[in-house]
């Protein structure tokens, strides 16, 4: 699944990153703590985070990350946004709780894990 399909399926708001839709996601890992992040998350995955700065794109760049997700309708700093478009990863936003996201995520099949299609 894409990011685009992602984003229509979870009703997501596109705040930066609209022309990197296309690429595909493997997994997802939610948390706010960045080492965890860079200890646990998977090339290509989904990153949700409270974490709105720019070491969340500089952590999301370092594992390459497909995308990162805002929940509770939490938006980043124009800084930040510019600096995701610079590193090729998209800031999407959702008014649902990381806990939510992570449900939906799961639901349609996006775990934990790196999908072998």
């Amino acid at each position: 699944m894409d990011i685009a399909q992602l984003t229509e399926k979870l009703s997501l708001k596109v705040l930066s990153g609209n022309d990197k839709l296309h690429r595909d996601v493997s997994s997802v890992y939610c948390s706010d703590m960045l080492s965890r992040v860079m200890a646990g998350a998977l090339k290509d995955g989904v990153l949700v985070t409270v974490q709105t700065h720019m070491n969340v794109v500089a952590v999301a760049s370092l594992i390459e990350l497909a995308c990162i997700i805002f929940p509770e309708g939490l938006e980043a700093e124009n800084e930040v946004l510019n600096k995701s478009v610079e590193e090729g990863i998209p800031i999407l936003s959702s008014e649902l709780t990381a806990y939510e996201i992570a449900g939906k995520l799961y639901e349609i099949g996006i775990g934990r894990y790196e999908n072998s299609d």
